[in-house]
């Protein structure tokens, strides 16, 4: 299919999602930057529990940067691969100092260690900056190609390039999490509720099962 078939075709699922907030329950840009990176191959509603007394205790990065590793470790123990990130999160702190130094471009973000093209593309969609890519989380991974947009990868930035190639620029930054929010909502991995998708008519999995 065109792109431009394929814009009017996702209009619905843009529609529902537009504007929705992602998952992670932060605040600021700097609680944004710092659950993206807990996150990573592990659960949004973990990183949203555990993080809610690590920011009571150090509420900027400011009082990040004057701590130590063996002083914040402790909150993040549940978080899968926690010692790297509690690392990446002391370097960061060190490095940017205060909320204001958090870059607003994919290229300066993705230079901070933690922060891959999915991460900064989140940042850029939650800070309402520009667009230079496509959230694609493993949801996303999962949802584009049962729609038939992509073939089925597991690189996440396959799967974004090939995005970027097939949609229109403009709906780059609602595009991502809106498929992000269907995979979590209604594609779900086993059983999807299909007859609940805005964009069921449009999708190769749901025609199949007719």
């Amino acid at each position: 299919m065109l792109f431009e078939n394929w814009k009017e075709n996702l209009e619905p699922l843009i529609e529902k999602y537009k504007g929705r907030k992602h998952p992670l329950h932060y605040n600021n840009t700097y609680q944004l930057l710092i659950m993206v990176i807990l996150s990573a191959q592990d659960s949004d509603a973990n990183v949203n529990n555990i993080t809610i007394p690590f920011f009571e205790k150090y509420n900027n990065l400011e009082t990040i940067s004057n701590s130590s590793i063996e002083e914040i470790i402790p909150y993040f123990t549940k978080v899968k691969n926690y010692p790297t990130k509690t690392n990446w999160i002391i370097e960061l702190a060190k490095l940017l100092k205060t909320e204001s130094n958090i870059p607003t471009n994919l290229t300066d973000l993705i230079a901070i260690k933690g922060i891959g093209r999915k991460s900064a593309n989140v940042v850029l969609r939650e800070t309402n900056q520009k667009a230079e890519g496509i959230i694609v989380d493993l949801h996303v991974i999962r949802v584009v190609p049962r729609i038939g947009l992509t073939p089925k990868y597991e690189d996440g930035n396959k799967i974004e390039k090939l995005l970027m190639q097939q949609l229109p620029y403009e709906i780059w930054n609602e595009i991502g999490m809106a498929f992000s929010l269907l995979g979590r909502e209604i594609c779900r991995p086993t059983n999807p509720k299909c007859y609940e998708c805005p964009i069921n008519r449009h999708c190769a999995y749901y025609s199949n099962t007719l």
